[in-house]
């Protein structure tokens, strides 16, 4: 039986055998970074779930070098040429993709023409298999796809508190009762540091999500809480959002130019590294809501609306600084609150002479 052999560092590895493994790793970073179920990341890179998972135990057993294929031990002593490996990887990234038996076909006809030993299928599957997913997904499905899928804008950790907050706007799955007696929906704007996970400001309204909702919900962020128990604060270097109107107001773009804040706009369509603060949306749904009356499922409210929006507004309030902030973050090893006071507090204060242009 043949020994299979795995290198024993990135540095043994060809620059074919590293791109293979950057291209796995591309297919888990979504699960490993940004909390995205591995089944929804495996589905969107059009990869197996078995395969996922089993490139997810390689790498967190040997890093890098586990997300490349084996070497068999007695390998080099039969090659494929290197113009009927070309010849397959072109069929194979030819649109529409054509099947394995089809690029099977199609070398075995050349290599009869050349009066050459064709490849075998398995041979064939080999090489198709081992093609850059990144590179089959731009030939098959294009440039948008290729982007939507594997650019990676925003999906690290910032490196402090207060180097990057995200801004965004969810409808909340609860009816509330208004002040006409009306039962309606609220929405919710979120400003979430990307550090600590923390909750710098928010605010909870009715209607479509607007720059003032925005803008407030920033101010909020900004400006020390009453709550001593609430200390995120600050003034971000960069606030990443999204590409709706609400985002770029003149009046948005005239604070951030005041306070010197980096507005980055995610490009219209692809809102990637948005998993943290869709996260802590899907925590107030999931967690909070039931607790309260006229939570909504499938539309339909679970017990008869009776929250005001300022009970509701409250009952958030209650939730980030009492439930949300106060308990360990399975990304970060840390409560939220910690990580953010680790150097949150300083990054605060030092940018806090600029406070007043929000006064």
């Amino acid at each position: 039986m043949s020994e299979f052999v795995q290198p024993a560092s990135l540095a043994c590895l060809s620059d074919q055998q590293r791109n293979e493994a950057m291209a796995r790793f591309a297919v888990l970073q979504p699960h490993l970074e940004d909390d995205v179920p591995l089944a929804r990341a495996a589905r969107h890179a059009g990869v197996a779930v078995r395969t996922a998972r089993r490139w997810l135990k390689r790498y967190r057993a040997d890093g890098l070098v586990g997300l490349i294929h084996s070497v068999r031990g007695d390998s080099g002593r039969r090659k494929l040429p290197a113009d009927f490996a070309s010849l397959i990887e072109g069929l194979a990234l030819c649109k529409p993709r054509p099947s394995v038996a089809a690029i099977h076909r199609a070398i075995t006809r050349i290599a009869k023409e050349r009066d050459a030993e064709a490849p075998s299928y398995a041979t064939v599957h080999a090489v198709v298999r081992a093609l850059d997913p990144a590179l089959t997904t731009l030939a098959h499905e294009g440039s948008a796809a290729f982007r939507n899928r594997y650019e990676l804008i925003h999906r690290h950790r910032a490196e402090a508190p207060n180097a990057l907050w995200q801004a965004d706007h969810t409808a909340l799955d609860i009816f509330i009762v208004d002040a006409n007696g009306k039962h309606t929906r609220p929405w919710l704007t979120v400003v979430l540091d990307d550090y600590s996970r923390a909750v710098a400001g928010y605010m909870v309204f009715l209607g479509a999500p607007s720059a003032l909702h925005t803008s407030l919900a920033l101010r909020q962020a900004i400006w020390r809480k009453p709550n001593p128990s609430w200390p995120v604060c600050g003034i971000p270097d960069v606030l990443y959002v999204d590409h709706g109107s609400d985002f770029t107001s003149i009046h948005l773009e005239q604070v951030a130019v005041a306070l010197r804040i980096e507005i980055i706009h995610s490009t219209v369509g692809r809102p990637q590294g948005r998993g943290k603060i869709e996260r802590f949306f899907g925590t107030i749904n999931t967690e909070l809501l039931p607790q309260l009356a006229g939570r909504l499922i499938k539309g339909r409210p679970t017990s008869a609306p009776a929250l005001s929006l300022s009970e509701l507004d409250a009952a958030i309030a209650a939730f980030i600084v009492g439930v949300y902030h106060k308990r360990p973050h399975s990304q970060i090893d840390e409560t939220t609150h910690a990580a953010w006071l680790g150097q949150g507090w300083h990054a605060a204060h030092g940018r806090g002479s600029k406070m007043a242009c929000f006064g």
